[in-house]
């Protein structure tokens, strides 16, 4: 096929040469010389299988574009691959983000309820310790007052006693006390 459309061309290409004027089979006409030269380089590409060669390198450099490509995608689907992997990491690490938040909320609430149960129970006992400073305050006024009360009890009575009472009665007291005490001390 190749060789009908070479030797079509050829002869198409000769038609200038019929132009020529004298017999044109001769070795005289320069025309017919080149178209003998014409064929005969076309003859000799045919017979080197020039375009034999010229195909094989075609189709070698088709080869070479056709793995070139298919590696492409096979890039193209690796970057594929590992996008889809980085994102679904992505993804895990935005959902454990997310979820170390919300334990941290959560632990922030925990404390906040302890810290309030502490608070309370601080509060509670420094009310206790109120009421006992004021339970002894109390306690202590009231012995203060009753030891004042009896101070004063005494030395009304003591100055009752000194005016109604005799130097014989005060004599007969001191004696009684005096025995009362060593009955007491033996």
């Amino acid at each position: 096929m190749r060789t009908v459309l070479a030797i079509a061309l050829t002869l198409g290409a000769t038609s200038p040469a019929f132009a020529a004027s004298g017999p044109f089979l001769s070795m005289s006409n320069t025309n017919f010389v080149v178209l003998l030269g014409f064929l005969l380089f076309v003859g000799i590409l045919l017979f080197v299988k020039v375009p034999t060669l010229l195909g094989g390198q075609l189709d070698a450099r088709a080869d070479g574009i056709q793995k070139e490509l298919n590696d492409a995608r096979a890039l193209r689907e690796e970057a594929q691959t590992i996008l889809a992997s980085y994102e679904r990491k992505q993804q895990e690490v935005q959902a454990q983000a997310d979820r170390i938040v919300a334990a941290a909320r959560d632990d922030a609430a925990a404390a906040a309820e302890e810290a309030k149960a502490d608070l309370e129970i601080s509060i509670a006992r420094r009310l206790v310790a109120a009421e006992e400073q004021i339970a002894s305050a109390e306690a202590s006024a009231v012995k203060e007052v009753r030891d004042q009360a009896i101070a004063i009890a005494v030395a009304a009575a003591d100055q009752v006693i000194a005016k109604q009472m005799t130097a014989t009665e005060a004599n007969k007291l001191i004696d009684a006390a005096i025995t009362d005490v060593n009955d007491k001390l033996h």
